[in-house]
């Protein structure tokens, strides 16, 4: 088109006083923002592929750089903003469908920043995790409706099979193509080092990380990407994927650019081919359809694994849970809506679904009701941002949690939201081999580890505080809660009760 009617977001700003030509933030950027002007003499900045990575900013040796978000703006409207006269345009110069990344970025309201935690004072006295027991593990699976011991005291009842973590975290679906080995790699040696599991996403297993087979839990989306025999024996867990936060009721796609040689061994199809999974499991149309699956999944791994469901957040996710816990699941793990995604339709993941808070605590008390809660665990995910939100998760019914943005920001992840291009200068949701590199997987888990490390530190301190020194005796704990600045409906499907009651 002749016209781009478009203005840059972002403004590059360079302090000519610092900037020493040497062309670091050239070679850094992806997006070819940063050049080299051979009449001026200077470094000159293209702020129209300006996404906000930052990655020049942090390298630039001179701190030379700033980036702000552009101060040119439309006639001021608070029915047609800046984002949505943007979107149009974007639409009528392209006619494709809006992508974005990450997790729903709108102004909902965040409950988690809307509950505070109860705490002891004299009558239930707190405890302090620096000098008596506190008790973080935990175990994902069914649970059996009773404990028969021997004479010795021993458990004869038949124990399901289960997953131990030392902390209530576990590392999200994040599937290998929508981010890169060395992001996995960081993953997978994070979880081993600390006793929990990482989630290979809907992409396969990589043949270099079965040895981490005893620390994670492998998907079954419904494109069977890389499924097959020794897929399934090689995890601990099988996690059935109905849907996601970012994107309820539709499927993925992975570009063909981005399916390597790699990437095509690992999934199973062509190299260059596009990794489309379909909206539906074409073998699935009823709970018994599910059922079936659960246990054909169970059946493969000598029922010696877990077989989990992953749904998204939905406004009738509690009867939805209540069907698979019948149909023989062993966890179900519910994304909420700011849950984040390499690539979603961006009005599907800013439209679609419900918060976490509310899912967790509808399903929590639906199980509860009709007395099955305890044969299954539950897990929350969708934009999990601290141990703060974890505790709150489990008073309000989660098991544990799941952890994808939090740990890929801990890993360098700057949330530009432009994951789908592959051009992430951090070396995360790429598969250019020069941008890959850029994430060392050496310092990767590392940051991992200090990451969950700290968020177990102070999930001790809380508990202790609480005057409770065992996690489980927090799960559904809803007195452990109160809400502020809530309607009273939001605290009635929470189950809290206001500050000050």
């Amino acid at each position: 088109m002749s016209l781009n009617y478009l203005t840059p977001e972002f403004k590059v700003i360079r302090d000519y006083d610092k900037c020493i030509n040497c062309k670091v933030c050239m070679r850094q950027c992806a997006n070819e923002v940063h050049s080299y002007d051979e009449d001026l003499g200077k470094m000159v900045a293209d702020d129209y592929k300006c996404v906000n990575c930052q990655r020049c900013v942090v390298m630039c040796p001179t701190h030379a750089l700033t980036i702000v978000k552009h101060p040119q703006v439309f006639r001021e409207n608070a029915n047609w903003t800046y984002d949505a006269i943007r979107d149009i345009y974007r639409q009528a110069e392209t006619g494709g469908v809006l992508l974005s990344a990450m997790g729903n970025d709108r102004p909902y309201p965040i409950y988690w920043d809307k509950m505070v935690i109860n705490a002891s004072q004299v009558t239930n006295p707190s405890i302090d995790p620096l000098r008596e027991p506190m008790e973080l593990k935990i175990f994902i699976g069914r649970k059996p409706d009773k404990i028969e011991l021997d004479e010795n005291l021993n458990v004869k009842t038949k124990m399901p099979p289960q997953l131990t973590l030392n902390y209530p975290i576990m590392f999200s679906a994040m599937s290998y193509g929508s981010i890169s080995y060395n992001a996995h790699a960081s993953l997978a040696r994070a979880a081993k080092e600390l006793g929990i599991y990482y989630n290979t996403g809907e992409g396969g297993l990589h043949k270099d990380f079965r040895k981490y087979g005893p620390n994670t839990i492998v998907q079954v989306a419904s494109g069977r990407f890389g499924v097959d025999r020794e897929y399934l024996k090689t995890a601990a867990a099988v996690e059935i994927k109905i849907g996601q936060g970012a994107k309820p009721g539709i499927g993925g796609h992975l570009p063909g650019e981005k399916v390597s040689e790699d990437i095509s061994e690992t999934r199973m199809i062509p190299v260059g081919s596009d990794a489309i999974s379909p909206a539906p499991h074409h073998d699935i149309y009823s709970i018994e359809d599910l059922s079936q699956l659960i246990y054909s999944l169970k059946e493969a791994t000598d029922y010696k694994k877990p077989v989990g469901v992953k749904i998204a957040a939905v406004n009738n996710v509690a009867a939805i849970a209540s069907g698979i816990a019948r149909a023989g699941a062993d966890y179900i793990a519910i994304d909420g809506f700011r849950g984040g995604t390499g690539a979603a339709p961006k009005r599907i993941r800013d439209n679609v679904g419900i918060p976490i808070e509310f899912a967790i605590a509808s399903v929590d008390s639906r199980l509860r009701s009709e007395g099955i809660r305890h044969t299954i665990s539950l897990i929350a995910a969708g934009s999990i941002r601290s141990s703060a939100d974890i505790i709150k998760a489990i008073a309000l019914g989660a098991d544990a949690v799941y952890i994808g943005s939090a740990a890929l920001i801990a890993l360098g992840c700057h949330m530009c939201q432009q994951c789908y291009t592959g051009k992430c200068n951090w070396g995360i949701a790429t598969q250019d081999p020069n941008l890959v590199k850029r994430l060392n997987p050496e310092i990767g888990y590392k940051r991992l580890i200090n990451l969950i490390t700290a968020w177990g530190h102070e999930i001790q301190e809380m508990l202790g505080g609480m005057g409770i020194n065992d996690i489980e005796s927090l799960k559904g704990n809803r007195l452990m809660l109160r809400g502020i600045g809530m309607t009273q409906k939001e605290l009635d499907v929470l189950g809290i009760l206001a500050a000050g009651e």
